[in-house]
């Protein structure tokens, strides 16, 4: 099973994201976004990093938990190599995370995430696997 699918959007980008659970759905959409942001091959799971996350529904607490991980390159500088959700239910999230330091001269940047969007967010549970749907303004 593919973890994510890139779409086109007017002027955004476009993920879906898959999961055997709703856990390994919130797993692959933090993975989607880093591996859209860089080549993850050359990140190293050196450091931990951990996450809690509120929401009011499944797509609520996916747009805050996307935040979140976006805020970790964009506020911190750090990039996610592997990352572990412990707990979830529609409003709360506590995950795990370990990544490195950005460093220019290892890292390369791919693509540009300004923000996490509201528009046609979506998450469900289907007979054969757990589907979301996010947009980000890039």
């Amino acid at each position: 099973m593919n973890r994510y699918r890139v779409f086109n959007h007017t002027a955004d980008l476009g993920v879906e994201v898959y999961g055997a659970t709703v856990k390994e759905l919130f797993v692959n959409a933090a993975f989607a976004v880093f591996d859209m942001l860089t080549d993850l091959d050359r990140v190293r799971a050196i450091e931990e990093s951990n996450i809690t996350v509120e929401g009011e529904g499944w797509e609520d607490l996916l747009v805050n938990y996307l935040r979140e991980v976006l805020y970790l390159f964009n506020g911190d500088g750090f990039l996610l190599k592997e990352c572990s959700i412990m707990e979830i239910d529609p409003q709360h999230l506590k995950g795990k995370f370990s990544g490195e330091r950005f460093d220019p001269l290892k890292h390369t940047m791919n693509k540009e995430i300004k923000a996490v969007t509201y528009h046609q967010i979506m998450v469900r549970e289907t007979p054969a696997r757990w589907e979301g749907r996010v947009i980000f303004d890039v």
